[in-house]
């Protein structure tokens, strides 16, 4: 539902900048019986929503996201400015 929203040109509630990673990119967490889940995308990429990465958070403990998981984080999104410039 989020990302409908967002291809709709509105920002969903539930989206909020993950910070460290430059403007435009955002996080939704999502939460259900199974667990909570993250989709990290960036905004206005050549007027794109561009998906990153979406995981499921296992982490008992904090709410930050794991240092792995913005490990792949960057490398995507370094990977796409590359192939979009």
């Amino acid at each position: 539902m989020a990302l409908t929203i967002l291809a709709e040109g509105q920002m969903p509630d539930i989206a909020k900048p993950l910070k460290g990673l430059g403007a435009g990119v955002q996080e939704i967490v999502l939460r259900d019986h199974s667990g909570t889940y993250r989709v990290i995308y960036a905004l206005k990429i050549d007027d794109d929503i561009w998906v990153i990465h979406a995981f499921q958070k296992k982490s008992k403990t904090g709410i930050n996201t794991p240092k792995a998981e913005i490990d792949v984080i960057r490398t995507r999104l370094k990977r796409l400015k590359e192939v979009l410039s």
